[in-house]
């Protein structure tokens, strides 16, 4: 970089301090005039594009720096994370395989790269670089708790479970550690970690996130020693407290659904005349908590199935479609008319089909795509769509003990959740009428009472023969990067089934809710 170079970009970091957006890009597009390839330049305008909603221009900005990456590694990977949010996820792994990258021993770097590969799905790859971080160096509690989460995904328990007591000697409030460390294993009345989470909450900072997941772990080990009424109040606790960091309105979502369902007419859901090429993929949806990573294991099993885990790539291409940058909003529902289906099946596609590996299918496991499920259908007349149907006080209680994160505000308050609920329902109603046939119910106690002849079900929706053992999911030891990591590693089983009435007296509000 030279010294007008360095100039310049002194004066747009100014810029962008001050919040002057329109005289940090012009002062961005007068460097780039003088030095066209330099990358932090390119990069800083597509992040600009992107957070005003510019999101084919900021993708073009990003695939602009992908096509002649630095040497600086860093970089390199805050390039190939760009990308990956605008959905280019084809462009995100080359910038990960470039040369720069492979010999490094930099411990900040591998772990960039190996947070990189984690949120591509590639949860092996990621394992080997945390592993290979860790060799450089690296043990910063951040570090140490996100490799503890890689082992878990790779079923690495006794190497997590170190891991996460490092974390808790090195920061003894760091509540995500000790809820994870809680759910590693069932506790009991002789083994727990009650007294030590005791000793933790009254450290912690009062109404923080911290506390918040410090209640969830009590809260689980309270109720797996039997504890039912004490284990409540600690559920209870983290969910207010977590609720109230949250941002959240029924009333929109209300509103948004509605828009949607009005806008979705089978008209607009016919599929064009349009046969895309090569594997195929197969959505999960359904509420979180119902059995979507359950299905995912068994259908895995299958010879000609891939599971690709939890893809966001739909929704990045609808975006990208849209030029906006959120997958569902009343600025999209409105546009729905208006795009380009075709376009869109196949830009998932380029994007996704690499994770088949030579398969006629792929499992693009999301649950929240049961939004999208009639824009699915529109643009990929070949996917198959299955939707999980979970009870739904199984459902509701088990996503309000879970923990989710904040792209699940509903999950932490009772009346939030009970609408989120019915929203989902009455969305599901809709396009099985305005689309009849084209999604599958899959009842997850049917799944879980008798898998085997559920299995054949699915399969044959999904045009594929039986195959003997398909329905062992012990079979299958893919990674797993949900909360269901630990239960799908067992044989299948009905164990999971009315938890909640532990609990009937306090969740009599949302019973009510649900299931009228």
């Amino acid at each position: 970089m030279n010294d007008s170079t360095v100039r310049r970009w002194s004066r747009v970091q100014r810029h962008l301090a001050d919040g002057n957006m329109p005289a940090a890009r012009a002062a961005l597009e007068f460097l780039l005039q003088r030095d066209p390839g330099h990358a932090p330049s390119l990069l800083t305008l597509s992040s600009i594009a992107r957070a005003e909603g510019r999101v084919r221009d900021a993708t073009a900005w990003a695939l602009a720096v992908s096509r002649n990456l630095p040497s600086d590694g860093s970089l390199i990977v805050d390039v190939s994370d760009a990308l990956r949010q605008l959905g280019e996820t084809l462009a995100a792994r080359h910038c990960l395989d470039h040369p720069a990258l492979a010999g490094t021993n930099d411990g900040n770097v591998l772990m960039q790269m190996a947070i990189a590969r984690k949120l591509l799905g590639e949860h092996p790859e990621a394992l080997a670089l945390f592993n290979r971080a860790a060799a450089a160096g690296m043990g910063t509690v951040e570090f140490r708790f996100e490799r503890a989460q890689e082992l878990i995904f790779n079923g690495h328990m006794n190497e997590a479970e170190a891991e996460l007591r490092t974390c808790l000697r090195l920061t003894p409030t760091f509540g995500r550690a000790a809820l994870a460390l809680a759910r590693l294993r069932r506790q009991t009345a002789e083994s727990n970690h009650l007294d030590d989470l005791k000793h933790r909450l009254q450290a912690v900072g009062q109404g923080t996130e911290d506390q918040g997941a410090l209640e969830f772990a009590q809260y689980k080990e309270l109720e797996d020693i039997g504890r039912y009424d004490e284990a409540w109040g600690a559920l209870k606790r983290g969910n207010a407290i977590m609720y109230a960091h949250q941002r959240h309105d029924p009333e929109y979502a209300w509103h948004l659904f509605d828009s949607l369902i009005r806008r979705c007419t089978p008209q607009l859901l016919q599929p064009a005349e349009v046969v895309h090429e090569g594997p195929q993929p197969i959505f999960i949806i359904g509420m979180p908590r119902s059995g979507t990573t359950l299905l995912d294991r068994v259908l895995g099993n299958h010879s000609q199935v891939v599971s690709a885990g939890e893809l966001d790539d739909f929704g990045l291409q609808l975006r990208w479609i849209a030029d906006h940058r959120t997958t569902l909003d009343e600025h999209v529902v409105q546009r729905l008319p208006d795009l380009d289906y075709p376009e869109l099946g196949r830009r998932y596609l380029a994007q996704t089909q690499w994770r088949a590996q030579g398969a006629r299918y792929f499992i693009d496991k999301l649950p929240r795509n049961w939004m999208v499920a009639g824009l699915i259908r529109r643009a990929l007349p070949q996917a198959r769509i299955l939707n999980l149907v979970r009870d739904p006080m199984d459902v509701c209680f088990s996503n309000y003990r879970a923990l989710l994160g904040e792209a699940f505000p509903w999950s932490y308050e009772l009346h939030a959740l009970a609408e989120h609920y019915r929203q989902y329902r009455r969305v599901m109603e809709h396009w099985h009428a305005a689309m009849p046939g084209q999604i599958l119910d899959v009842p997850y106690c049917e799944l879980t009472r008798d898998p085997e002849t559920m299995a054949r079900k699915v399969l044959d929706y999904c045009g594929l023969e039986w195959e003997a053992g398909c329905a062992d999911i012990t079979r299958n030891k893919a990674a797993v990067a949900t909360l269901s990591m630990s239960q799908v590693r067992e044989p299948i089983h009905t164990r999971f089934f009315e938890e909640w009435r532990h609990y009937e007296e306090q969740l009599l509000p949302l019973q009510q809710a649900v299931t009228t």
